[in-house]
């Protein structure tokens, strides 16, 4: 089994954890899923087939959905898609297990959306998880994501294995609901580095979650739109 292998497998047993302990089951939509309604409907794409990369159990993928969208939902947790087909047993032929490979060869989407899914794994790792995604994004199309950012504060035990010229960073957790897992934080700049060429729906906003006590601190992350080249 190759290292990058090893570490999926361990982001799918701990979201499997996660998820079948009833994680984020009673939790509110992120507020910027509002920001993708409004650049889906601005952008006249509603009842357009799109992806949702790590859809979980639905917490911000149920809202966008019941809202008009036509959402495939993949997702390598299949805890999380059993709940999710649980919540919305309509939607289970539209559910798919497993990482990007796992879609039908070829198959492209009017939009793309991944909410905090792509900060897994070291700096290339993560990198090859957008570029696999921007793939299946059609010419035109609006790429939604929110993903870490530099200037969390980090709650559990790590060690720093990469920490960029740029800002960015990655580490490896020794604690915690990710234990042994590498998880990467982007500065804004390889976002942008990332999306050259794209237009900017969304630049790049920080916005920030404080942990409920006994855990403290914030988690930062960057909210951001961008739209494929036609």
């Amino acid at each position: 089994m190759t290292a990058r292998q090893d570490q999926l497998d361990g982001v799918a047993e701990a979201w499997d954890v996660e998820y079948a302990a009833g994680g984020y089951r009673d939790e509110p939509p992120l507020p910027f899923v509002a920001d993708v309604f409004s650049a889906i409907r601005e952008h006249d794409l509603l009842g357009a087939e799109g992806l949702y990369v790590g859809c979980g159990n639905g917490r911000n993928y149920l809202p966008l959905v019941r809202a008009g969208l036509d959402l495939v939902g993949l997702d390598v947790s299949a805890a999380a898609l059993a709940r999710l087909a649980e919540r919305a047993p309509d939607r289970r032929e539209r559910l798919i297990h497993g990482e990007l490979s796992a879609l039908p060869a070829g198959a492209a989407y009017a939009l793309v959306i991944g909410i905090q899914v792509f900060q897994h794994g070291d700096r290339a790792t993560a990198y090859d998880h957008f570029r696999a995604a921007q793939a299946r994004l059609a010419p035109g199309g609006p790429f939604c994501l929110c993903a870490n950012a530099v200037g969390t504060e980090l709650e559990y035990n790590q060690d720093v294995v990469e920490r960029d010229g740029d800002g960015g960073f990655t580490v490896r957790y020794l604690a915690g609901p990710k234990r042994g897992l590498l998880i990467h934080f982007f500065a804004e700049s390889e976002l942008d580095a990332l999306f050259a060429g794209y237009d900017l729906v969304l630049k790049p906003r920080l916005s920030q979650s404080w942990r409920v006590p006994p855990e403290r601190g914030q988690w930062s992350q960057w909210d951001s739109i961008y739209r494929k080249p036609a």
